[in-house]
């Protein structure tokens, strides 16, 4: 493995492209399996969104670490370790319940992210941002609407999605941390400010739980449903982007076996664990 000088807006066009690229291989793992044809259809859709928007990501960081390599270097050789992607994300797609939430969760965050690196000074992202604002409006309207089907559905459809909710609700505080790599690319107006999204992000989705009469959880170290913070616990806070180590981007020579995403794994194959203390690197070393 060759290190390589890591520029700032690499990394964080890498952490972008990788959580989009995951989550489009969840979604993916859909095809055929979802309970009506159309919601076949419409996962397969937002996964082929988020893929685009992988790509081209992807292509912009190729483009800034000087190495020569290309999207398919950064989606298929890599090993698992070095995905920097977050872990809402990468988490099993569960039940129907399950896959809906974590798509709440994520495009609330995501649509917001997207408004404002539309206004980036990377005139690459700025352009894949303006095109991801439509796509993800999309993405969170149908996770809304599922949203609220099934809590005000049966009382098991209730059951499963406050449950989901419950399951899910940790990993959020993880999209809100800053390292020195966000510091940096928020300094160089290349990425808004954290604080930004958190305050219009994730509590949008709460008033889809309340609509729906679920709660969304409140606890240490995560976003409350008001929007503030609630104050963190050493113990409650060692996830992925807390990392500030400022390691290298890795580069691989040779193949030296199959490789494959987190997400990419088949039908009743578990992924690596996922816990909520998992201290993987945000950015590769």
């Amino acid at each position: 493995m060759i290190a390589v000088a890591a520029d700032p807006t690499a990394v964080y066009a890498l952490r972008l492209a990788d959580d989009c690229f995951v989550l489009s291989h969840r979604l993916a793992q859909w095809s055929s399996r979802a309970p009506a044809l159309e919601e076949d259809v419409a996962l397969t859709n937002i996964a082929l969104d988020l893929l685009g928007q992988a790509r081209a990501l992807y292509a912009r960081a190729a483009e800034l670490d000087g190495t020569g390599r290309s999207e398919d270097d950064y989606a298929f050789l890599r090993d698992e370790r070095d995905f920097v992607n977050c872990l809402l994300v990468e988490q099993e797609n569960g039940d129907f319940a399950v896959t809906v939430i974590r798509q709440l969760l994520f495009s609330t965050f995501q649509l917001q992210a997207w408004a404002a690196l539309s206004q980036s000074t990377d005139a690459s992202i700025a352009a894949v941002a303006g095109k991801a604002v439509k796509e993800v409006t999309y993405h969170l309207d149908h996770a809304t609407q599922w949203t609220l089907r099934l809590g005000d559905g049966t009382t098991e459809s209730h059951t499963r999605t406050q449950a989901a909710l419950d399951q899910l609700w940790p990993y959020t505080a993880e999209l809100f941390e800053s390292d020195a790599v966000t510091r940096e690319v928020v300094a160089q107006g290349v990425a808004p400010k954290r604080d930004a999204c958190a305050s219009n992000g994730i509590p949008r989705s709460t008033k889809s739980c309340a609509r729906r009469r679920s709660s969304a959880p409140r606890r240490p170290g995560h976003p409350r449903a008001d929007g503030a913070d609630c104050t963190p616990n050493a113990s409650d806070t060692c996830s992925p982007r807390c990392s500030t180590s400022t390691a290298p981007i890795p580069e691989r020579n040779g193949d030296d076996g199959a490789r494959s995403s987190p997400a990419r794994c088949g039908p009743g194959r578990r992924p690596r664990d996922t816990g909520a203390h998992d201290r993987r690197p945000r950015h590769p070393s």
